[in-house]
């Protein structure tokens, strides 16, 4: 039985498939129809199918009807299809009838109710077409498919080529027929069903496409009045695409469509859907939601060359497919809106994909997936954060145009087919005049690790030794790397190929040596004290992304029991003015994490607010403070961007009851109804600050307010704030909390922010124990696997790793969340022994930041 790939004894060729479909009934039914190749003579054939009630399995093969049998062999959905008779070699067709239920959670096809209209979606990544039709989930095998969706008339249906006119009646449904599409693997095709409310537009004719894209935005119909921002900016990113590619759209017509439950966003072909948050925004929404608009959308519209024009052949490869376009998304956003700032949170991405890449417990990015249950591990910070930042290495080491020829020569070699990582790398040697660039891409997604490259500057010589990095009391693996290295000295950028252990380069010009060029590089640096001192002392002068790599080396330091945290005060201190508002809040998020975690005790941490203070109570000044909604409005997003940053510096400080009271009385002023009291940009701390001042009935008051609501931003955050309160009674009653307009993912949120509060998080832990076992069972219960260790691991001590490791090693095992739990009792066990090893000389430090 193939519990991974099928092989090639049967090749599907087409599909037909013809669904019935009514959003507000339990279940689905279809008839499809598969056209194969057989490679030899068969009695059975495995493909794939979960949870379907197949009424009705033939062959028709030689002119013969054959009755077959239907049997799910696997949970994961491996299906042994039998013969009754032996069928030949050759071209071959197979014919299913069967229903199936809707699913509650973004699985499959599933269905919701919002604001009392019942809507379907389809999220098929990685192996989900399977729970909605009979199929060969294999990403490998891509076909056409033709569709027809029958549904209750009056509702839009959505997929991933174009309707066929209008829909005709039968049998009381209205049918809506598409033609058929360009060859696409099973995990990409789309059927959305429901009253959508719809904007529509075009992409005007350009040099490389003769002809208009039609663009349609698709909400749930609440949203209807906010969905412009998304058309015009889908309709920009598409040609920014369109040039970098240098080629047209791929795919005939382009639908954006949004649901309120799915985790993020989805590159169907033609037909992308995403967490409506994402796309339901407009020109005074917070900077952080346009931002993630930005990058979001140019991450799946590139998917649509990047990923469906051109498809893994299968998913050990998908780190490829999601690197690149979550690289190509932060770049095509930043050229979309440069003001934004879009290109400093790529970098961030990358430097938190470092921490838990230095983890010993760990995988690389491109790893090996024998089996199904393998392959969600794969969709994590290793396959988005650090592969994108080994692409936008790459991309900077070989120079924007080289790379962009790559990519181009990659896309035209394997157009409408499957490809695989060694193809991109032999596309991308083609152009780099240099053998060692494929060593040198191996070793960063074939083996674990962050580098640590040790440097020591004479002169113009720097000499490097590279070794990889862990944190303190971890003793590192023997590790080596091919490392394209960018230095920086002035005005001169050298680039160079450290393919030894040690090696020396000369580098003219004078100062201090950057060691890492823009930031691009994915490594860390360790310096001598004079090196450290030097960047430190005009740290305000280094480009945002450098800033940030130097924030990110020198916390890895003091992680490591090396670096001190009078150097990142200091290091502080020079950013906190800097224009790039990812840079000046770097140093002291870095300090902010550690007080987070436990290890700063009480003298510490009052140090650090009048540190805070000291260091933002000016800035507050010059950039005033008013939470009105759509008062920054017209102001340059990173003045605006720079305010969030103060503002939740000094929240919690003494200095900051002004601000406390203000955001506490616009919060009242909101939930009386005043919606221009409050602007969302404050919704997390301003709800926070409610119910602080506030018993467990205005919490209440608040989870009801959400529920009663569709806002795709507020309802998140109230239903956070509620979870965070730190109250034991609180914390309780949300978790036994049974009401029909609770989604499932929701709940799952509510365990998360409970754990979250020091003062409620082994009320949290303690209750996932109780629950695991039905918590895994349930619809959702892959979402919860994955989630479930990122709560774990905010515990501290070596003590508590060992008891999340007696709790949940068994329960976790053989699910999405596996290698997390691993992580997660890794990073439990090294925040310990930080502590034990270095916390009071932190302390100390931390007594003295002024």
């Amino acid at each position: 039985m193939p519990l991974g790939q099928l092989g090639r004894k049967a090749v599907p060729q087409s599909y037909r498939l013809d669904l019935t479909v009514d959003p507000a009934a339990a279940r689905f039914s279809g008839h499809v129809e598969i056209d194969v190749v057989l490679a030899e003579p068969t009695d059975a054939i495995y493909l794939h199918g979960r949870g379907l009630s197949v009424s009705r399995a033939v062959a028709v093969a030689a002119g013969r009807t054959v009755p077959a049998h239907w049997l799910q062999r696997d949970p994961s959905g491996v299906v042994r299809l039998a013969f009754e008779e032996r069928l030949p070699a050759g071209e071959a067709t197979l014919v299913f009838d069967y229903d199936a239920a809707f699913a509650d959670s973004p699985t499959g096809m599933f269905h919701l109710e919002v604001d009392h209209e019942w809507y379907s979606w389809t999220q098929f990544q990685s192996i989900d077409a399977r729970a909605a039709f009979p199929s060969f989930d294999d990403p490998g095998f891509k076909t056409p498919f033709s569709i027809t969706l029958r549904t209750p008339p009056g509702l839009t249906a959505i997929s991933n080529a174009a309707e066929l006119g209008t829909p005709r009646r039968e049998g009381g449904l209205a049918v809506h027929r598409f033609a058929p599409t360009l060859p696409l693997p099973t995990y990409l095709v789309a059927m959305m069903v429901g009253p959508f409310a719809r904007l529509e537009g075009q992409v005007p004719p350009n040099a490389l496409r003769p002809s208009a894209l039609p663009v349609r935005i698709d909400s749930t119909r609440q949203n209807a009045e906010r969905l412009d921002f998304a058309l015009q900016g889908t309709k920009q990113i598409v040609g920014l695409l369109e040039n970098y590619f240098g080629e047209p759209f791929p795919f005939p017509k382009l639908d954006q469509v949004t649901t309120p439950i799915l985790p993020g966003a989805m590159e169907n072909a033609g037909a992308d859907l995403y967490r409506d948050d994402i796309l339901v925004l407009d020109e005074r929404s917070p900077v952080v939601q346009q931002r993630d608009f930005g990058m979001i959308v140019a991450h799946e519209l590139g998917h649509q060359w990047f990923g469906d024009l051109v498809t893994p052949q299968w998913w050990d490869d998908i780190w490829l497919n999601e690197a690149f376009a979550n690289w190509i998304g932060y770049r095509i956003g930043d050229a979309w809106r440069p003001d934004l700032g879009i290109m400093g949170d790529a970098l961030s991405e990358g430097y938190q994909a470092m921490e838990t890449d230095a983890l010993l417990a760990g995988r690389p990015v491109r790893q090996e997936i024998a089996a199904n249950s393998q392959i969600d591990s794969a969709f994590d910070s290793i396959t988005y954060g650090k592969g994108g930042h080994i692409v936008g290495m790459i991309a900077a080491w070989l120079g924007d145009e080289k790379f962009r020829e790559g990519v181009r020569r990659y896309i035209s070699a394997h157009r409408f087919g499957s490809a695989t990582s060694d193809d991109f790398f032999a596309a991308l040697a083609d152009v780099a005049g240099d053998p060692r660039l494929v060593p040198a891409m191996r070793s960063f997604v074939e083996q674990q690790g962050v580098p640590l490259l040790a440097m020591r500057q004479q002169g113009d010589k720097v000499t490097v030794t590279q070794l990889r990095y862990t944190t303190a009391g971890v003793a590192p693996p023997d590790s080596q790397w091919v490392i394209p290295l960018c230095f920086r000295r002035g005005e001169t950028r050298r680039c160079f190929m450290m393919d030894q252990r040690t090696e020396a380069f000369v580098i003219d010009g004078h100062g201090a040596v950057f060691p890492n060029a823009g930031g691009t590089g994915y490594y860390r640096f360790e310096l001598t004290a004079r090196h450290w001192d030097e960047l430190i002392a005009n740290a305000d002068a280094l480009p945002g992304g450098e800033a940030q790599a130097l924030v990110d080396s020198l916390w890895a330091s003091v992680r490591a029991g090396r670096g001190t945290i009078g150097e990142m005060g200091r290091l502080a201190h020079k950013l906190i003015r800097h224009p790039d508002p990812h840079a000046a809040d770097a140093a002291d998020e870095a300090l902010s994490q550690m007080v987070r975690e436990g290890i700063v005790g009480s003298q510490g941490r009052r140090s650090f607010r009048l540190f805070r203070e000291h260091l933002y109570m000016r800035l507050l000044k010059r950039y005033g403070f008013d939470p009105r909604t759509g008062v920054y409005a017209q102001e340059n997003p990173a003045r605006t961007q720079r305010r969030v940053q103060i503002v939740s510096a000094l929240i919690g400080t003494g200095r900051g009851r002004k601000l406390r009271k203000q955001m506490s009385d616009a919060a009242v002023a909101y939930l009386a109804g005043d919606k221009a009291a409050l602007d969302p940009t404050w919704f997390d701390h301003a709800l926070d600050l409610y119910l602080f001042e506030r018993d467990e009935a205005a919490a209440r008051g608040l989870v009801e307010k959400a529920l009663a609501s569709e806002d795709p931003v507020f309802r998140p955050a109230a239903l956070a704030a509620a979870a965070r309160t730190g109250d034991k009674a609180m914390a309780q009653w949300l978790l036994a909390l049974d009401d029909p307009r609770l989604r499932e993912s929701e709940k799952r949120e509510f365990l998360d922010g409970i754990m979250a509060r020091k003062a409620t998080r082994e009320f949290g832990y303690d209750w996932a124990v109780s629950h695991v076992d039905d918590l895994l069972a349930s619809s959702d219960g892959q979402f919860f696997a994955a989630r479930l260790p990122q709560a774990l691991g905010r515990f501290c001590s070596v003590a508590w790793a060992n008891r999340i490791a007696r709790d949940f090693t068994d329960k976790l095992a053989g699910t999405p969340g596996a290698l997390e739990l691993y992580r997660a009792i890794e990073r439990v066990r090294n925040c310990g022994l930080l502590d034990d090893m270095m916390g009071t000389q932190i302390d100390e430090e931390f007594v003295k930041l002024r």
